[in-house]
């Protein structure tokens, strides 16, 4: 979490005061705001973490792909991590040369696959093969192009699911997950990319999930994903590269004890284990560079309550929580922030303006038509008579940089939030939220001929 308070306890982001950005013409809420100094710090001391041995990070596109950021990690030398024809294309633009681009995805249709081997003077660094059946759909594809296609196999690790431990929507690394090669098809695949020459094995990769508070499972996914590079080289092959994957997290509120350094620093003391210094080391962190670094602003439209106005639901005032019957309504709801809905993510919620006084329990929900457009019970302040607090015109929900508007979408016909840009305690760039007609206009622009 990035922010921070001024002299008048106004919430800050990268310098710039949160409530003016809502409060003006030009932004307005809601609005999705990043500061991008603090993104290119978490990318610089990921990086020094390798302390000078061979590594690729890989920044995964999907967690934010903003241009704005996608430009600011290419300056610094990172890669890209993509999943989509589209993110590929957003990656190149932005100035993230194709030898450093990796591609993951169970799916891939023959236009994407086309797109990742044709860029560039060889194609992307590697297309992640996830199935033994995906291998002929490549080779054909690199044959049609008349390419050599840089692979890398992404195997399973079959991790015990209990031991992955996350939301099961993020745990990858497991028999029951849709990714990768099984272990059990590993020497197939080996076989069948060693039979076609339009495929050059360029390294192993394995994802084991997101949102680890712990390094535990990624250092069993990637003492895995060791052991069958040492049976590929003594099986002949070439390889160049060890992608142990992300999914480093950060801290939503429950606390976070490990740095992603620590992942690096654990992993590459395996690696050298097993005698794998010497191959460039890949990455794909996505969350932990980008996640605590962005808010998502909203104004607060009304309350609502079903208890008397008294002093039940102060701090102290015998209601808990969970009893506390009170709601505020703001106008991000879900189709801005899916997390909450898709994951039970807890975002934190905090004023714009300077807090004070007592603090209620109140359940802090959207305007989406669904019960799950709801972002928890907060302790936000109030005045004794249960009114809001001039503080409360505006929240921020918290460390919400990483899959917001990535995820987000027009669901109920509502516009997409505007994105701003910070640096140096100023706004760089701005993305405009959509006039509210301009969905509508879309929709009813299509006639029948």
């Amino acid at each position: 979490m990035s922010t921070t308070r001024d002299e008048r306890g106004r919430l800050l982001l990268g310098g710039v005061v949160l409530e003016e950005l809502a409060r003006s013409a030009e932004v307005g809420t809601p609005a999705y705001v990043y500061d991008l100094d603090a993104m290119d710090a978490d990318a610089r001391a990921l990086t020094e973490a390798f302390e000078g041995a061979p590594h690729l990070v890989a920044y995964a596109v999907k967690a934010n792909s903003a241009a704005p950021i996608v430009r600011s990690f290419a300056k610094l030398g990172l890669g890209a991590d993509v999943v989509s024809g589209g993110e590929l294309l957003l990656a190149l633009g932005a100035g993230i040369p194709a030898d450093r681009v990796v591609m993951s995805g169970v799916a891939k249709s023959d236009e994407e696959l086309d797109l990742a081997l044709g860029a560039g003077d060889r194609g992307i660094l590697a297309v992640q093969l996830e199935s033994v059946e995906e291998i002929a759909r490549v080779a054909a594809r690199a044959r049609a192009l008349g390419r050599v296609a840089r692979v890398s196999l992404r195997v399973n690790p079959g991790l015990d699911p209990d031991e992955i431990a996350t939301h099961a929507n993020i745990a990858t690394g497991h028999d029951e997950a849709k990714f990768g090669v099984p272990l059990a098809r590993f020497g197939e695949a080996l076989a069948a990319v060693a039979a076609r020459p339009e495929l050059d094995l360029f390294g192993l990769s394995s994802h084991v999930g997101s949102q680890f508070v712990s390094t535990d499972a990624y250092e069993r996914g990637a003492e895995v994903l060791f052991g069958l590079a040492r049976q590929a080289l003594a099986r002949g092959a070439r390889l160049r590269t060890l992608d142990t994957g992300g999914g480093f997290g950060i801290d939503y509120g429950a606390g976070c004890p490990v740095r992603p350094a620590d992942f690096v620093r654990r992993t590459r003391a395996r690696a050298r284990a097993h005698g794998l210094e010497h191959l460039t080391h890949v990455v794909e962190p996505g969350r932990s560079l980008v996640g605590a670094h962005g808010v998502l602003i909203a104004s607060v439209l009304q309350r609502k309550t079903d208890a008397p106005r008294d002093d039940e639901g102060f701090e102290g005032g015998g209601r808990d929580i969970a009893g506390a019957r009170r709601w505020l309504m703001i106008d991000a709801g879900m189709n801005d922030l899916m997390r909450p809905a898709l994951y039970q993510a807890n975002h934190r919620v905090a004023p714009l303006g300077a807090p004070g006084g007592p603090t209620r329990a109140v359940r802090v929900v959207g305007p989406v038509c669904e019960s799950s457009d709801d972002f928890g019970f907060h302790a936000l302040p109030t005045r004794a008579t249960g009114e809001l607090e001039g503080a409360l015109a505006a929240v921020a929900l918290l460390d919400a940089g990483a899959y917001g508007f990535s995820m987000a979408s027009r669901y109920n016909g509502r516009p997409l939030a505007a994105e701003v840009f910070v640096r140096g305690g100023r706004v760089v760039a701005l993305r405009e939220r959509a006039p509210l007609a301009a969905w509508a206009a879309e929709a009813l622009a299509l006639r029948e001929e």
